[in-house]
This record gives C-alpha cells, sequence and structure tokens, in this order.
C-alpha cells in the first residue's frame, strides 16, 4: 500500500490548517475547560472533524481526477498521477466518512454533526461540481465550508452557537479570496485552458487585484470586531491590526504590480495570516484569563 499517496489524496496541509482553526474554536469555549470529559471528548471530536474534512478533500480530488491531469499545479496528485485507482480512492473516502461522522456523533453533538456535514457537502459537491464550473464568484461562495471549522470547535464542546466563532467564520470567508485570487491569477492559463472561470479570467486581473483590497479592508473592519465587542483585548487588537495592516499593503502594491511577481508572496504569507491570526487570538484569550 502507497501510504504517501493516500495521505496526499487528503490535501494534508489544507486538512491540517482547517483542523488548527476548528481546535482554536474549541479552545476559546470555556466548556472545553470544565473537566477533563469535556476535553476527551472535544479531541475525540476533532479528529472526527479532521478525517471528514480530509474525506471532503479526498472527493473534491475524486472529482477532479481529469482536470488535475492537466495542471501543472496538481497533476501530482494521487489519482491524477496513477498512484492509486479510483476504487481505492472511493473506498479509502468510505472509510474516512464513516469513522469520522461516528467519532463526532459519538463525542459531540448532532449540533456539530450536522453544521460538519453542511460543509461537507458544500465542498464536495455544490463547489466542487457546479460552483467552481459556473461563475467567477466560485472561491467567494464556496469560502463559507472553509470558513465553518472555528464554529464547529466551539459547538463541539458547547452546542450552542455564539457571536464570537460566528465573527471567526466572517474572518475567514472574507480571507479567502484575497488568499486564493494570486495563485489564480498565477496560474491563470492554466485554469483558463481547463475552462474553471476565475475571477481573473473572467473579469481581468485588474478587477481582481482591485477587489482583493476591498474584501482586505473588509477583513480589517471584522477583525476588530471581537475587541469592540468586548470579546477580545488590547493583544489581540494590536497583532491581528498589525497582521490585517501587511496584508492591505501587499494588496496596495499589487495593483502596480504589472508582472504579477507578487502572487505567491501574497498567497504564501495569506497562509500564515491564517495560522498566525488564529495564534494571536488564543493568545489574547490566556491573557483575559490569566493576567
Amino acid at each position: 500500500m502507497n501510504l504517501s499517496s493516500y495521505i496526499n489524496l487528503c490535501k494534508p496541509k489544507i486538512v491540517a490548517l482547517l483542523t488548527v482553526t476548528a481546535l482554536i474554536g474549541m479552545l476559546l469555549s470555556v466548556n472545553f475547560y470544565t473537566d477533563l470529559t469535556n476535553v476527551f471528548n472535544g479531541l475525540a471530536s476533532l479528529v472526527g472533524f479532521a478525517l471528514l474534512a480530509a474525506a471532503s478533500a479526498a472527493l473534491n480530488q475524486i472529482f477532479d481526477r481529469e482536470t488535475d491531469k492537466n495542471m501543472s499545479r496538481t497533476k501530482s496528485r494521487p489519482l491524477a498521477a496513477g498512484n492509486i485507482s479510483l476504487t481505492e480512492a472511493l473506498t479509502f473516502t468510505a472509510i474516512l466518512l464513516f469513522v469520522g461522522s461516528s467519532l463526532m456523533l459519538y463525542f459531540s453533538n448532532l449540533l456539530t454533526l450536522m453544521i460538519t456535514t453542511f460543509g461537507f457537502i458544500f465542498y464536495s459537491l455544490i463547489y466542487t461540481i457546479y460552483l467552481k464550473w459556473a461563475t467567477p464568484q466560485n472561491i467567494v461562495i464556496g469560502g463559507l465550508s472553509g470558513a465553518l471549522p472555528p464554529l464547529i470547535g466551539w459547538t463541539a464542546v458547547s452546542n450552542e452557537i455564539s457571536l464570537m466563532p460566528l465573527i471567526l467564520v466572517l474572518i475567514i470567508f472574507l480571507w479567502t479570496p484575497p488568499h486564493f485570487w494570486p495563485l489564480a491569477i498565477d496560474r491563470m492559463e492554466e485554469y483558463k485552458k481547463e475552462g474553471v472561470p476565475m475571477m481573473p479570467i473572467a473579469k481581468g486581473v485588474t478587477r481582481t487585484k482591485k477587489e482583493m483590497v476591498v474584501y482586505a479592508v473588509l477583513l480589517l473592519a471584522a477583525s476588530l470586531a471581537p475587541y469592540f465587542y468586548g470579546l477580545a483585548g488590547i493583544f489581540y487588537l494590536a497583532t491581528t491590526t498589525a497582521l490585517n495592516l501587511y496584508f492591505i499593503y501587499l494588496c496596495l502594491i499589487y495593483l502596480n504590480d504589472k508582472d504579477n511577481q507578487l502572487s505567491m508572496k501574497i498567497f504564501n504569507f495569506s497562509v500564515k495570516y491564517m495560522l498566525l491570526f488564529f495564534l494571536a487570538t488564543y493568545i489574547d484569550f490566556l491573557i483575559q484569563i490569566y493576567v
């Protein structure tokens, strides 16, 4: 068995980022710290979430296996490269689905499983099969599924929906377009060849860059909300504002980058942004409790 191929079928880097944001959502709920049972149940449900996210990523590759063969970014994926068969991929995905959903239902609650299932269906089926090919707003609309993990982590230990995780969902939702569009610009010819109507293809690179600035500014505004609602402190305000101002700066200078040389720099920073943002959010939470 080619273990690395099965791991790569799950898009491990993306799943890891989703799982980290779900974990922070979980850690921000005081219910997580009530007793050791809640800690164990929360972490067990987090494993279930990670498995379902992996299943969603695998299903995405199953549907996109023919397209993936023609793009340099994706042609080395397990199915596109022929490292595993379609039957093997389907069987593996089914196992991930069964184990992941069982863990979430047993160790968390029905609300959490329902939100996770919605995200799974939205990304694996609605986005992958329809939205991706139907509209240049595919990343914007499809970004909702990737924005849900903080809410999932929160509800897994609290069984309720609250303002803080909803704000975090909004933040990830607004972050997604300026995160992904630089990559779409960098790989524009490949998307064009496959007929995927990404924003820079459908509306032009200049329009896409302008919208990136708009989303980056909206991201800053949304990031201020936890502080002004009294859900976060000065450390959160200072660190997240600095991150957002630098993100806006990169998007602004990208406007005049005629050769698009900053594309991958912005894309790579946006990944670091998300990790640093959630780290700062949790550190601020600890400061609020212990200082």
